[in-house]
């Protein structure tokens, strides 16, 4: 099966509403789906161990296996024909104020860390759009948040602890680990199934959220840089038609005696008076609070509301990451596609991401634009459209989000990551016979020519 038509097949839409999820660690006749329904996992075996040695002898005893998060991916990434091993029982959190650090379970969430962590006076300093994500899947992908300035979420990680394929127990730490280290934070799941991670903190700090509505494409190609290091967190939502963005949200953090004025206009784009949604015709309910309320870090750093359904639910996702200085032009070459994307989008989202030094990261050594779309749930359709996306990025050597839905050719991808070689010499360290190698980790890391 080739990569065009895998892609086909593990997308197609579930039927209906996302069908009910199987009691952990047992085996059911009844499909499991992703987060949004699109894909139907392979697999029925899903190991859900109470203990690091339970998770230890599992993997051990397995063929093959693949761990899963929060089944937040729209691609086959957690994937598995075999047996999948979930964490979500493994919820410790401890906290060092010494350090400076926290360390959590593979099983932990941003929504049940955050409160916890700002609850004793700590914050991390970033997350993603979506709260309810695990730690240790958001690493391994390198999801994100937004910030000129900010790295993902990956880049915090002071140590992982992880079982590799033998079974074994591995810490790496930055400390001491170098470039071992850096090559297994963004792991991808191909180095072991990770168990702890420890992550760096920094005092607790509020934010404040405003959108501005209705920004000229003129004025975000004059103005680019300046828009997006206008708040400490910006994200600009367009779709794509009347060469304009309908909406950019500022986040801005602040510190004592800031009298947290904005201003009525950002580059004529209007202040909005109400809150609102990103996607058109959404109610802004699950939304994080905006009108320049202050408020905790984790209640306005991510868009929607810890518990709250995020987005529109039921859609499909794509991001490519392109070098920052080539922003604009990147948004330019899309914009010419607007006939074709308008009819599938709900809506696309810029958004910027510094760069790091994690081998697999889509920001190793280049600062980065985001270009997210969140489609509807057509995949046939969206699938046509894809490949024209990607042939106007080309000249940017595009990386998509690991996590999400691409068409890109393999040898394309491996292109743009260097330390490629080295990760697949690092994955063979600890995972010698492949146990960790699914279908997407081998078509997109090993250019399909393993077997399974």
């Amino acid at each position: 099966m080739d990569k065009r038509e895998f892609l086909k097949t593990a997308g197609a839409l579930v039927a209906g509403s996302m069908l009910q999820q199987v009691a952990l660690g047992e085996q059911t006749d009844a499909p499991r789906t992703n987060w949004a329904g699109n894909l139907t996992f392979h697999t029925n075996n899903l190991q859900a161990p109470e203990t690091v040695d339970a998770v230890r002898a599992a993997v051990k005893s397995a063929s093959k296996l693949r761990a899963l998060g929060s089944r937040h991916s729209f691609n086959a990434i957690a994937d598995s024909t075999h047996e999948q091993i979930s964490l979500k029982r493994l919820t410790g959190m401890t906290l060092d104020e010494k350090g400076r650090t926290v360390t959590v379970g593979g099983g932990v969430t941003y929504s049940q860390l955050a409160p916890w962590l700002d609850a004793k006076g700590y914050a991390l300093h970033n997350l993603a759009s979506l709260p309810g994500i695990t730690v240790a899947g958001a690493c391994a992908t390198a999801t994100h948040g937004s910030g000129l300035r900010n790295g993902n979420l990956a880049t915090v990680v002071a140590a992982v602890e992880l079982v590799t394929a033998d079974g074994q127990l591995v810490e790496l730490r930055r400390d001491r680990d170098g470039e071992r280290f850096l090559g297994a934070v963004v792991g991808l799941g191909s180095i072991g199934v990770v168990t702890r991670t420890t992550l760096d903190v920094q005092p607790t700090y509020k934010v404040a959220q405003s959108v501005y509505q209705g920004l000229s494409f003129d004025e975000l190609e004059r103005h680019f840089e300046e828009i997006f290091a206008s708040g400490y967190s910006v994200s600009v939502f367009t779709d794509w038609q009347n060469h304009r963005a309908e909406q950019v949200w500022v986040k801005r953090r602040l510190k004592a005696g800031d009298t947290n004025r904005w201003e009525p206009e950002l580059f004529g784009a209007k202040l909005a008076k109400v809150k609102l949604h990103p996607l058109p015709g959404h109610s802004p309910e699950s939304c994080t609070e905006q009108e320049g309320i202050p408020g905790p870090w984790y209640e306005r750093l991510p868009h929607f509301r810890i518990g709250q359904t995020p987005s529109a639910g039921h859609e499909l996702q794509t991001e490519y990451h392109v070098p920052w200085e080539n922003g604009w032009a990147a948004v330019h070459a899309v914009e010419k596609l607007h006939d074709q994307i308008g009819p599938h989008l709900f809506i696309t989202e810029l958004r910027t991401v510094a760069a790091d030094r994690l081998w697999m990261s889509m920001e190793y050594e280049r600062p980065s634009l985001a270009i997210h779309f969140t489609w509807k749930p057509e995949w046939p359709a969206v699938r046509q459209v894809l490949p024209l996306i990607e042939a106007q990025l080309k000249p940017f050597a595009p990386r998509p989000h690991w996590g999400k839905l691409f068409t890109m050719p393999p040898e394309q991808v491996e292109a743009h990551y260097a330390r490629l070689p080295q990760f697949r010499e690092l994955a063979a360290h600890y995972d010698p016979k492949g146990k960790f190698r699914n279908h997407f980790v081998r078509v997109n890391l090993y250019d399909g020519s393993l077997n399974a």
